[in-house]
Parts: C-alpha cells; structure tokens; sequence
C-alpha cells in the first residue's frame, strides 16, 4: 500500500497520537528525576512531514534556532533532532535550572550540557514510546548540539550521520511550568528502509 503523508496521519491519527502521549509521559517522569519536580508536557501535533517542509514548521528558513542532534542505530536507523527556537532555548534552560532569565548571550558550557541533556531525556522518552508501539529495539547516540539558521540546521545530520530517508516523524512538544511555556520541534528522520519498515509494524503499510 502507497500512501502519502496526509493519508498516512488521517487514517492512522489515533496511533501517531498514542505515540505521542505515551513519549510524554515518558519524558515528564524522566524530566521530573532530572530537576526533582514536575515539568507539564503536551503534545498538540504529531504526523509525518516531508523533510522539505521543515523550516516552514520552524518559522522559516532564516531563523536562528538551536538543534540537538542524535544518531539512531538498531531495527530502526535514522536521526533525532530537537529543535527550537535561540529564545525558547534560553527560557527551557533557565526553568529547569530554576534560575532567571538573563538576556539572550552565548550559552555556558553548562546551559550547552543541559541542553543536550534535555535533548537525550526527550529523544529516549519517544524512542521508547515507538518500541512500546512496534517492538522495535533502538539505541540512540550521545546528543550533539548545533545552533544556526533552521534552513542550514537540516545540512548537520546528513553530513554527521550520512544519507537518510525525506520523511520525518513530527512531535511538535509544549513543555510548559506556571506562565512559561515552550514549543520544541521533535523529528525523527529513518533512512527509507527504516521508515517503511516502520510504518509496517504501525500498521500502516
């Protein structure tokens, strides 16, 4: 069966969803032993994109924007990358560090740490959401961070991590505690053998 994108979230919502709530639930228990409190997440959108359309979901292609990248080995083979924009990075730092916002400067060794930290905790929470869902066994790799604009963010993991798949997985993810809130963009990008061998244990293909 060939289906596109758009047949693929419509027929099969309820899955992608499931994905996406499991991921969180995940990730707020994995976050809380991090920080020792409760993070709220929510996940308001999860399909599959093309890879092209990802600066669009970005806020354009010249936006500065903060990436976490992750190489994916296993039943599945692809890319992670956690993306958000200078400012949310800033904010997201500074709420689970509990410290204050201080302007918008180069980030230290440890807010870099941090970030990476975040990337990993997440990366995993979903990672394991989609074994839950289809058995597969999937290893992630140590987190690199990449700041730049979100046009050339896209180039990182293709030199880094080789030739993948066009199709990316979208988790977009609302991380959010009293009056801050935060959107991050989460893609997963399977090589194309990964990504159909994916779809067929979800049901899909």
């Amino acid at each position: 069966m060939n289906l596109s994108n758009s047949e693929i979230n419509e027929m099969y919502l309820d899955v992608l969803k499931e994905l996406g709530n499991i991921g969180t639930g995940n990730a707020v228990s994995a976050l809380a032993m991090m920080i020792g409190r409760k993070i709220n997440m929510k996940v308001p959108v999860v399909k599959m994109v093309k890879l092209q359309e990802v600066p669009e979901i970005l806020g354009g292609a010249e936006i500065p924007v903060v990436g976490i990248l992750l190489n994916v080995e296993g039943d599945i083979e692809g890319f992670i990358m956690f993306v958000m924009s200078q400012a949310s990075a800033h904010l997201l730092v500074n709420m689970l560090m509990g410290t204050a916002l201080n302007g918008y400067s180069e980030f230290t060794e440890i807010e870099k740490s941090a970030l990476m930290e975040i990337g990993n905790i997440l990366a995993g929470a979903y990672l394991t959401a989609l074994s839950t869902l289809t058995g597969f066994k999937m290893i992630q790799s140590v987190p690199q961070l990449a700041e730049d604009m979100a046009g050339a963010i896209l180039s990182f993991p293709a030199i880094q991590f080789g030739e993948t798949g066009d199709t990316a997985l979208y988790i977009e993810t609302e991380i959010f505690e009293e009056s801050s809130r935060i959107v991050a963009d989460f893609f997963l990008i399977p090589t194309i053998e990964s990504y159909q061998k994916m779809l067929k244990a979800l049901g899909v293909a």
